[in-house]
């Protein structure tokens, strides 16, 4: 068991976690998560991350045993202050995992006519974007894809508001959108000023919905591809709706849009 807080693994996780996160989980390939429930979707995931390293404490290696084989993982075995000093967590669960970051090219999912996909452009909330990819994998989308600029995917809050549907759905980062539409995919995006409201707005093909940056919103696309421009009729008092809450109403409108 590892008790030394001075342990290059605290260091390895550290380093993956920390302010200079992002460069290292694209420099090593890897992410961090943390709980039982990456287990699980690691478990039965096709294509989804692959756990690396497991790291459990004396109490919670029971709960681990009771869903997967150990034998399977790199499994260490780490104190509870230890584990403390890994986790971004005030109270860790005892389980946190070192994952494989999965090589997704965007080609290898071919256009049908049906497929639908959410396109992040320049997205800084890890709230949000974690928040939407959970969304994503509920309504049944293809993919999410994100721009050049926008918020890592695989940072430590993301993951957690992914609530496990990382495991689930294929995330592709750093695609430009005009790149994207070459292929042939019908875009929209979500705005105030958009003259058809999303009840009215229904389109044959793969379609792909843009989502801009929360404070510029539309301005960080419209001069990228041309989009048509789509807004949620709201008959309340709210000004607007949270990003999260808007794309999950249009991800919803897309599952039932006719796809031929």
């Amino acid at each position: 068991m590892i008790e030394s807080l001075n342990s290059p693994h605290i260091a390895r996780v550290k380093a993956l976690v920390g302010s200079r996160g992002s460069k290292e989980r694209k420099s090593k390939n890897q992410f961090v998560a943390e709980g039982l429930q990456c287990i699980r979707e690691a478990l039965t995931s096709l294509g989804g991350p692959e756990i690396e390293t497991l790291y459990v404490t004396t109490k919670a290696i029971g709960k681990v045993e009771k869903i997967a084989d150990l034998n399977q993982f790199n499994v260490i075995d780490v104190s509870y202050e230890v584990m403390q000093e890994m986790s971004e967590t005030i109270t860790p669960q005892g389980i946190l995992a070192v994952c494989t970051i999965p090589q997704h090219n965007i080609d290898s999912i071919p256009l049908t006519g049906s497929r639908r996909f959410i396109y992040l452009c320049q997205l800084q909330d890890p709230g949000n974007a974690g928040t939407i990819l959970r969304s994503a994998d509920a309504f049944g989308m293809d993919a999410v894809i994100t721009s050049p600029g926008s918020v890592d995917m695989y940072s430590p809050k993301v993951v957690r508001s992914t609530a496990g549907s990382l495991w689930h759905i294929p995330v592709f980062e750093g695609v430009v959108l005009e790149d994207l539409l070459h292929s042939g995919i019908h875009a929209f995006a979500l705005g105030a000023t958009g003259k058809t409201t999303l009840n009215q707005y229904s389109v044959t093909g793969d379609i792909v919905a843009v989502f801009g940056n929360e404070a510029r919103g539309l301005s960080s696309v419209q001069s990228m591809a041309p989009l048509d421009v789509v807004s949620i009729p709201m008959p309340g008092d709210a000004e607007s709706l949270n990003l999260s809450a808007a794309a999950s109403i249009v991800m919803y409108h897309l599952s039932n849009m006719p796809t031929s």
